[in-house]
C-alpha cells in the first residue's frame, strides 16, 4: 500500500464519521424523545387563532464543511504532478468545503408553522413546531406542555 493510500483510507472514514454527525432532533409533534415517552404532559384546549409558515433552521455541526473539505483534498490532490498537485489539492479542499457547507446548511431547514393559539382560558399563544400537520384557524387543537416544550394537535 503507498503512502497516498495509507493517508485516503483514514480520511474517508473520518469524512462519513462526520456524515453520521449531521442527524438531528426532530421538532415534529407527533416524535417523542426517549426521554419524553411515560412523561405526564399537561393538555389545554385552545382555538387556532392563526398559521403562519416559517423556516425551522437547526444548528450546523461543520460536518459538511469538513467532509466536503477532504472530499474536495482528495479529489483535488489526485491532478497535477508535484508541487501542482498541492496547489490542487489545496484549492479541492477550500472548494468542496464550502459546497459542503451550503449542502450541509440546505439539509438543516425544515418546513414549519408558527401557530397562534388562544387557550380556553382567554391566554394567547404562539407555537413554533415542524410542518407535519395541517391547522387552520378556527380549529379546535389540544397543547401538550412538559418540560418548557410545547406541541400542538389535533
Amino acid at each position: 500500500m503507498n503512502t497516498r493510500s495509507r493517508l485516503v483510507v483514514p480520511l474517508i472514514v473520518a469524512a462519513l464519521l462526520g456524515a453520521a454527525g449531521c442527524a438531528t432532533q426532530s421538532n415534529s409533534s407527533n416524535v417523542y424523545s426517549a426521554g419524553q415517552v411515560q412523561r405526564e404532559q399537561i393538555v389545554r384546549l385552545a382555538t387556532v387563532e392563526s398559521v403562519r409558515e416559517i423556516t425551522i433552521q437547526r444548528q450546523n455541526n461543520g460536518a459538511g464543511t469538513v467532509a466536503g473539505g477532504l472530499v474536495g483534498g482528495i479529489a483535488g490532490g489526485g491532478m497535477g504532478g508535484g508541487r501542482g498537485s498541492s496547489i490542487t489539492a489545496v484549492l479541492g479542499a477550500v472548494a468542496g468545503g464550502m459546497a459542503g457547507q451550503a449542502i450541509e446548511n440546505s439539509q438543516n431547514q425544515h418546513k414549519g408553522l408558527e401557530i397562534i393559539v388562544r387557550l380556553d382560558g382567554g391566554e394567547t399563544r404562539a407555537i413554533v413546531q415542524e410542518a407535519d400537520e395541517a391547522f387552520r384557524p378556527g380549529e379546535r387543537v389540544r397543547i401538550l406542555s412538559s418540560g418548557g416544550t410545547s406541541r400542538v394537535t389535533h
